[in-house]
C-alpha cells in the first residue's frame, strides 16, 4: 500500500491509503492495544462487490465480533488492519503455507482466540481495489468453509445445549452435514419460510451411519426456538428476511448468529 497519489498514473498499484490513515488508526490502537483496528473503505471500481462493501462499512460496533462467522470473513478487511507490533507478535505470524491458504482469516481467528478485540475507524481511509488476479481468488471456498465450521464449533456451539439452523435449503443442510457428530445431535430443528419444505416436515440425513437415520424437523421460523445459526445471506431478499428476523426481537450473539 502507498500514500495517496494519482491512481490513473499507476494502474497496477495495490490499495491506496489516505494521508490521515496512520494518525487516526494509531490513535485508536493506543486506546485499544489488543485490538485489530480497521476502517471504512472506498471500492475501486466503485461498483465492485457492492453488497460486501456495504457490509464492511455499515456493521455496528458490536457486530464486528458477532458476525465473524459469516462467509465474508474478517469483519475488518486485511488491507485496513492496524495493530501494534507487540500484539501482532503475540498473535502471529501469518501462515506462510503458500497459495490457497486463507492467511488473513487464520490470523484473525487466532487473534480472537487470544482475546483480541475488533475496532473500526468510521472514516474511509483506504481505497480498496478489486482485481481478478488478487491472491484471495486462489483460496478455495471449501477450504474457507471448513475453517469456518470448525471455528463455529469451537467458539459458539459448546455453550449451546441445542440450536436451530435457519434455512432448510442447500446451505443449511450443508452446515448440518459438515458438523461433527456431537454438534449435529444438538440441532433440534431447521426453520424456513418455504411452505414446501415446511410441509415436508423433516430433513432425513441419508448419509448418516446412524440407525435409524436422523430426521430433523422443519418448522416455520415463528414456530422454531432460538438460538439460531442463520444460513440465509443478508441483503439479498429486499429486506424480507431481515424484517422476519427483527420481528422475533432477538439479540444477536445470544439468540442468533449469522453464518452465511
Amino acid at each position: 500500500m502507498r500514500p495517496r497519489g494519482d491512481p490513473a498514473a499507476a494502474p497496477h498499484v495495490d490499495d491506496v491509503m489516505m494521508p490521515q490513515r496512520v494518525r487516526l488508526q494509531l490513535d485508536a490502537a493506543t486506546r485499544h492495544p489488543t485490538s485489530i483496528i480497521g476502517c471504512q473503505v472506498r471500492r475501486e471500481p466503485p461498483d465492485s462487490t457492492e453488497r460486501y462493501t456495504r457490509w464492511i462499512n455499515q456493521l455496528a460496533p458490536e457486530q464486528l465480533l458477532t458476525q465473524v462467522f459469516t462467509s465474508h470473513g474478517p469483519t475488518v478487511v486485511m488491507p485496513t488492519w492496524f495493530c501494534s507490533r507487540a500484539w501482532f507478535s503475540h498473535v502471529g505470524p501469518f501462515d506462510e503455507g503458500g497459495q490457497g491458504v486463507p492467511e488473513d482469516l487464520l490470523l484473525f481467528y487466532n487473534h480472537l482466540r487470544k482475546g483480541g478485540g475488533v475496532v473500526r475507524v468510521d472514516q474511509s481511509l483506504v481505497l480498496y481495489r478489486y482485481h481478478p488476479d488478487a491472491a484471495t481468488h486462489s483460496v478455495l471456498e471449501t477450504t474457507i468453509w471448513t475453517h469456518r465450521v470448525r471455528f463455529l464449533e469451537e467458539r459458539v456451539l459448546p455453550r449451546w445445549a441445542a440450536f436451530t439452523i435457519w434455512n432448510a435449503g442447500r446451505q443449511g443442510r450443508r452446515l448440518y452435514r459438515n458438523l461433527s457428530a456431537g454438534a449435529r445431535r444438538k440441532v433440534v430443528a431447521f426453520c424456513d419460510v418455504d411452505e414446501n419444505k415446511i410441509r415436508k416436515g423433516f430433513y432425513c440425513y441419508e448419509d448418516s451411519e446412524e440407525a435409524p437415520k436422523p430426521r430433523v424437523p422443519i418448522l416455520h421460523f415463528r414456530a422454531a426456538r432460538p438460538p439460531f445459526v442463520i444460513c440465509v445471506k443478508l441483503d439479498l431478499t429486499r429486506g424480507e428476511f431481515e424484517a422476519n428476523l427483527r420481528s422475533l426481537h432477538l439479540q444477536e450473539g445470544r439468540d442468533f448468529l449469522h453464518f452465511s
